[in-house]
């Protein structure tokens, strides 16, 4: 039973009894006691570290325990946040309740039942509540070396001096505990009085001088052969029982540093990471479960590195500061540190360089906040904090975030950083999450030796696929057949985060108060683009509600700009504060930003990642005062990185949203010059040095120049410009560029139709290239994935693939088919597919990957294979395309789905379109034989007795009365006529649909074949 509190006004009679047994006094300088066997002034201790050591009065860190008479028994300490206090058995040893009191007199009494009592260690656990005292970390190390300084409270805090371990014997009231490994101290005349039984100090903890860590708990009722000694029982970690569950708990909650460093140190130490060097704290973070389950089959699996890729914009960022959020403040805190790379410098051999500075960067902040030196903290190596998690079950997990800000000496050495990582990662059991963009860990993840990268296809975190021949593998972990995913099929595993699900998007705007209808898809789904519109909404006057519904539909650029806008006018007001501006001269002011923020995105282009230098910076925004032509005043820089537009980034600055950065510095690149460079491979002029290659994380502006064409220019302009595109596929050796920009462009125009051209040029090119080479593969850029995931309408894209399965590989080839993405469409949109798929049926052109099978074989056996979806669909349209190849599908279906044609006929038999009414006899007396169930050849009774019922048309009698004949319900009545119609010869009744009844009317049927033979 825990605690009952006794503090303010309750339990007025056991309040009076706790007063009369306070027993602490304040403590004196002179009671500090000196060095072992003196009784003269201490000499001065060293520093006790940041952990969480008592400086003061025993009152802030000891729980003094009395009876319910008043008097003191001993006291104690918390060993965790709920309230669990230790002590020496001989405290609590008899009571039957006990009153304990913390800081400021909070006090609280408990019964019996709220005490573990463990003699055989000389100890006792008691659960409180309301004591207001902070616990104390416990050592994690197994033992304690002779000669150490430890602090203890006896009436006052002293020093003493462990002499080593021996046996000693506790005398409980009921019987005596012989305790093994006992720590003997030797302690000043005045400590050893004060060590007397019965003297109050019983059951205080004995500190560790340099850690503060609690190394034991003073016994006063031991007895062994020193009787000069002082005793205490070591707190040292136990396989199993309450106190090993105590121990345990405390070395996960409670931060200790130094030589007893624990997991809630590391845990302190990489959530001041993640504070300082993570982005700021975000309200409104849309739970993505998705994501999350990756996450954690990945921490739970035995695989070192997880790569998180996405477009820019699709919330990378915001879903590592959601996993740390997890991890910090679950039940099980968990360690995780933030890296970006901006951080990572030219020199790093692997992730563990970066590591290091981060954890010197926290180290310093966290002891600041603790009044002492960063050297206090002890030995915080990165190799100590990994091998400490992974021992403790809890594997230090390493987040790096836009890795494609590292310098660029760096990222041309990225192989051997991603080998010395991956070593560094398998020596140590440290977990590391990379979250960057598809062309970046096209060249990082492929540098990771095998068996390190998580593979999403494996929950348990084996495997990353290579071995088996797989050119990769990705879970999407966006909205369903995302256009994302369309190129990236060919990197190294790794989990794809693109657009938010159509319900996360749902609550995301329910969150920011957008209309479902106030952006076009796929923008409506964006987390970039909604996180931006609502700060525009924010801006704006009038309530949230009035905000969102004054806007009209709205596209990315447009939240883009208005984006821009906003922050410009921030800024602006920033910098008028200081100049008392209002009214016009503000937004001129904020013309002016604007034109800065361009000149920003311009001078950028520049760089290989992207960022402004630092003295780029300075001119473009003044630390100090400005120039004229900026209207003078101070504090441009300040105002831009308070406004967040920009932040640091290793030694520049870079802006805050990578894809706003993208669309920004796409308004200025020169793309004539863009393309020559990336697509023509312009030479370098004689006697310059050579140009660096364009790292392919930059695709991004050159993505933005292009679509800026057509928006600005109209489509022939951009049609051009991809037509340039296709042609370099051919005849530049390398064409990453012109693959990827093609497959990029093309992906995000918000209609692909006008550019339906080019597509067919790209078909032919692959399927020739695929004749001249049959064992090369498509462009990974351009394999199936991207066909399907292009904004066309079904038609079109179906008369695509048509065409590009004929670049499709032997079934035995790895990597991807076109024939599967095919059966993926109609997998996931029978109707819509079915209806296209049947175009095909013309088309008997042989597929080079199986010769003896053609095109319409494939639209046949596609549809025969995918039919469950939906079946009735597509015996409609069998029926009504009149084709051969339907005939033949239909007849398979008779056979196969008897049930479906049953239903299909039953429909037939009352169309008023002869072609139909024929086509119900015609497959009615397929199916009839398949037929295994009552309702089914209750169908085709129905199906018989409407034809029969047509007054109209008497061609379809004989078949109708055959599908009579054939069922035993009505065989007797209608098999006269059946027969007649047979020896008549009439074509729509086979002799095949009467050999049933030879069972049942041997003799008339019988009779019926000889004299139709006799005709």
């Amino acid at each position: 039973m825990a605690g009952r509190s006794v503090r303010g006004g309750d339990a007025d009679h056991t309040v009076r009894l706790l007063q009369a047994g306070d027993f602490a006094r304040p403590p004196r300088t002179d009671d500090i006691a000196g060095p072992p066997g003196t009784d003269g002034p201490a000499r001065p201790t060293r520093a006790a570290g940041p952990s969480r050591y008592p400086r003061g009065g025993c009152d802030e860190a000891l729980v003094r325990i009395h009876d319910l008479a008043g008097r003191p028994r001993g006291t104690g300490f918390l060993a965790d946040h709920h309230g669990t206090v230790v002590t020496s058995h001989e405290t609590i040893d008899g009571l039957p309740r006990l009153a304990l009191y913390g800081t400021e007199d909070r006090g609280c009494v408990v019964t019996a039942d709220a005490v573990i009592p463990l003699p055989e260690l000389g100890l006792a656990l008691v659960r409180t509540e309301g004591l207001g005292v902070d616990p104390l970390p416990v050592t994690v190390r197994g033992r304690v070396d002779s000669g150490a300084y430890v602090r203890l409270p006896a009436g006052c805090w002293r020093e003493a001096r462990v002499l080593g371990v021996a046996g000693a014997t506790y005398a409980a009231t009921d019987r005596s505990h012989l305790l093994d490994g006992v720590l003997e101290l030797a302690i000043g005349t005045a400590g050893r009085d004060a060590l007397r039984p019965g003297g109050g100090a019983a059951g205080g903890p004995v500190l560790d001088t340099g850690t503060g860590a609690v190394i034991g708990v003073l016994c006063t009722a031991l007895h062994s052969g020193h009787r000069d000694a002082a005793f205490a029982v070591p707190l040292r970690p136990a396989p199993d029982g309450p106190l090993a569950a105590l121990l345990t708990e405390n070395a996960t909650t409670v931060p200790a540093y130094g030589a007893d460093l624990n997991l809630a140190g590391v845990r302190e130490l990489t959530v001041t990471s993640v504070a300082q060097d993570g982005p700021p704290r975000l309200a409104e973070v849309i739970e993505r479960a998705a994501t999350a389950a990756e996450f954690g089959a990945f921490v739970q699996g035995s695989t070192a590195v997880l790569g998180l890729v996405g477009d820019p914009g699709s919330g990378r960022t915001t879903q590592l500061a959601a996993l740390a959020a997890r991890r910090h403040g679950g039940a099980q805190p968990a360690p995780t540190l933030w890296l970006r790379g901006a951080d990572l410098e030219d020199g790093d051999l692997s992730v563990e360089d970066a590591v290091s500075r981060a954890l010197t960067r926290a180290a310093r902040t966290l002891a600041a906040s603790r009044s002492a030196l960063a050297g206090d903290l002890g030995d915080l190596t990165p190799d100590r904090l990994a091998r400490l998690s992974h021992a403790a079950g809890c594997p230090l997990l390493l987040l790096l975030d836009g890795p494609e800000d590292m310098p660029r000496a760096l990222a041309q050495r990225l192989s051997e950083w991603t080998a010395g990582t991956a070593a560094w990662l398998r020596e140590t059991g440290a977990r590391l999450v990379v979250a960057c963009r598809a062309e970046f860990w096209e060249e990082a993840g492929a540098g990771f030796p095998a068996g390190t990268l998580y593979d999403p296809r494996d929950r348990t975190g084996r495997g990353d696929g290579r071995e088996t021949g797989d050119a990769g593998a990705a879970v999407d972990v966006g909205e369903e057949g995302e256009a994302g995913e369309a190129i990236l099929g060919f990197l190294p595993p790794h989990v794809r985060l693109g657009d938010l699900r159509e319900d996360e998007a749902r609550r995301a705007r329910a969150r920011y108060r957008i209309p479902d209808d106030a952006l076009a898809e796929p923008d409506a789904r964006h987390p970039l683009t909604l996180r931006l519109l609502s700060e525009v909404h924010a801006a704006l006057p009038g309530s949230p509600q009035a905000q969102v519904h004054s806007h009209t539909r709205v596209d990315r650029e447009d939240v883009f700009s208005a984006y821009l806008d906003l922050m410009c006018l921030r800024v602006a007001l920033r910098l008028a504060a200081g100049q008392g501006l209002r009214g016009p001269a503000v937004r001129r002011l904020a013309a002016k930003v604007s034109g800065q923020v361009h000149e920003a995105a311009r001078r950028s282009l520049g760089s290989g990642r992207g960022e402004l230098d630092r003295e780029s910076f300075e001119e473009v925004f003044p630390w100090g005062r400005a120039p004229a032509r900026l209207g003078g005043g101070t504090g441009w820089a300040s105002a831009v990185l308070t406004e967040g537009l920009l932040v640091p980034a290793g030694t520049g600055y870079r802006f805050a949203h990578e894809e706003l950065a993208d669309w920004l510095q796409g308004t200025h690149l020169d793309l004539d010059q863009a393309l020559l460079a990336l697509i023509h491979h312009r030479p370098d002029p004689p006697g310059s040095a050579p140009t660096v290659p364009v790292p392919h994380h930059r695709i991004g502006p050159v993505i933005q120049a292009l679509l800026l064409l057509a928006r600005q220019h109209g489509t022939p302009q951009l049609f051009l410009r991809l037509e340039e595109l296709t042609d370099a596929l051919d005849t530049d050796p390398s064409p990453w560029w012109a693959a990827r920009l093609l497959a990029e462009v093309l992906r995000r125009v918000p209609d692909a139709t006008p550019y339906t051209p080019v597509l067919r040029l790209l078909t032919d090119r692959i399927v020739r290239r695929r004749q001249q080479e049959p064992t090369l593969p498509p462009p990974a850029e351009l394999g199936p994935d991207f066909w399907t995931a292009l904004p066309l309408p079904p038609g079109t894209r179906l008369d695509l693939l048509r065409r590009l399965v004929l670049a499709d590989g032997a079934p035995h080839q790895a990597g991807p088919r076109f024939l599967d993405a095919v059966a993926g469409l109609l997998t996931a949109d029978p109707t819509a597919v079915q209806t296209h798929l049947v175009d095909w049926f013309d088309d008997e052109r042989p597929l080079p990957a199986t010769p003896h099978a053609t095109v319409a074989q494939a639209a046949q056996a596609l549809l025969h294979t995918h039919r469950h979806r939906a079946l009735d669909d597509l015996t409609e349209l069998l029926v009504t395309c009149a084709h051969q190849r339907a005939e033949e599908l239909l007849a398979v279906l008779a056979q196969d789905e008897p049930s479906a044609i049953c239903r299909a006929v039953d429909r037939w038999a009352r169309d008023e379109r002869p072609a139909r009414r024929g086509a119900a006899v015609a497959y009615g007396l397929r199916a009839a034989p398949h037929v295994r169930t009552e309702a089914d050849r209750a169908l085709l009774r129905r199906t018989a007795l409407a034809l029969l019922d047509h007054p109209d048309d008497r061609t379809v009698d004989g078949g109708a009365l055959a599908l009579l004949a054939h069922d035993p319900r009505t065989r007797a009545r209608h098999l006269p006529q059946a027969l007649a119609h047979f020896v008549a010869g009439d074509p729509r009744l086979p002799p095949s649909t009467l050999v049933p009844a030879l069972a049942t009317h041997p003799e008339p049927v019988l009779d019926a074949f000889h004299a139709r033979l006799a005709r």
